[in-house]
């Protein structure tokens, strides 16, 4: 009898059956995606694995954590990393809002704006770092280029070209100008998703009652856009605390401008040094983890 009951769930299964045959296979893919590389790398940190001696891997707990935490070096990286984040994501919303009103606007050429979009969010992160590196050259850059006509024509503003990759000030002002510009798009695309889904009878009653079209904006753009700015908020800062691929391809001066992506790789792929760099990979995961309860915590409490 329980066999014959076994098969007959099977040829004829309850809701709660079907739905775990059709969740299964996603979940064995996220775990063996997702689950089984972190916890290799948790595992992988808590021991010395340092490919350069030959020597055997050994148990050491948690001194590659406290490596970590004593090492200018980490420090140096972790700041570098927050000064992208909160430089770029802010930028990038900013910029990207402004485009997406841009693309949302009812003209002739509406459908080019749109497909400006895609461009530089479709272009490789290491392809616009070398873009920007040459933008920023100090000899034949365009940005020195634009500084010395301004000080051509307006000579009292006392501007002066500027080697812009050996300062670590400088060089991480073309890194974040290079990013937002890269990134701008990709929040102009969700924002404008966002901006479409908000009824135009919205705005036609604003105008009725005689609201200014900041009036709209504040009290009816503004209110609804902000779950698709928390979306892309999430997403925008998850990739700028892994920014490796744009300060990577970009010249500067050295370690004064490494972020922690980059100290990562540093340490993995040219001193061979895993229990390191996956002790490092963990306080990445850790900050990516942190920053995303933060905002879903925002947008429980925005629900409540």
């Amino acid at each position: 009898m329980q066999k014959r009951a076994l098969i007959d769930r099977i040829i004829d299964p309850s809701e709660t059956t079907l739905a775990w045959l059709l969740l299964t296979p996603a979940i064995v893919f996220i775990l063996l995606i997702v689950a089984y590389p972190v916890l290799s790398l948790i595992v992988n940190s808590f021991f010395d694995i340092r490919l350069s001696r030959g020597v055997p891997v050994r148990f050491v707990g948690f001194e590659n954590y406290l490596a970590a935490l004593n090492d200018a070096m980490f420090w140096r990286a972790v700041k570098n990393t927050l000064i992208i984040t909160f430089v770029t994501v802010p930028g990038a919303l900013v910029v990207g809002l402004g485009l997406a009103m841009l693309a949302n606007m009812p003209f002739k050429y509406r459908g080019l704006i749109r497909l400006s979009l895609l461009l530089p969010w479709a272009l490789p992160l290491a392809f616009v770092g070398l873009i920007f590196a040459w933008f920023f050259h100090s000899e034949y850059g365009i940005f020195n280029d634009i500084i010395r006509r301004i000080a051509t024509l307006m000579p009292s503003l006392g501007w002066e070209p500027q080697i812009w990759f050996n300062s670590p000030s400088l060089t991480m002002m073309a890194i974040c100008i290079a990013t937002v510009w890269k990134t701008s798009s990709f929040m102009a695309l969700i924002l404008l998703a966002g901006l479409q889904t908000i009824p135009a009878s919205l705005y036609e009653a604003a105008e009725v009652d005689g609201a200014s079209r900041w009036t709209q904006f504040v009290e009816i753009t503004l209110p609804l856009l902000i779950p698709s700015m928390l979306i892309a908020l999430i997403f925008r800062t998850l990739t700028a605390i892994q920014s490796f691929d744009i300060p990577f391809s970009m010249p500067g001066p050295g370690e004064e401008a490494q972020t922690l992506a980059m100290y990562i790789q540093l340490n993995s792929v040219d001193y061979l040094d895993l229990g390191y760099s996956s002790a490092l990979a963990v306080f990445m995961f850790m900050l990516s983890m942190a920053t995303t309860f933060v905002y879903l915590r925002y947008v429980r409490g925005g629900r409540d």
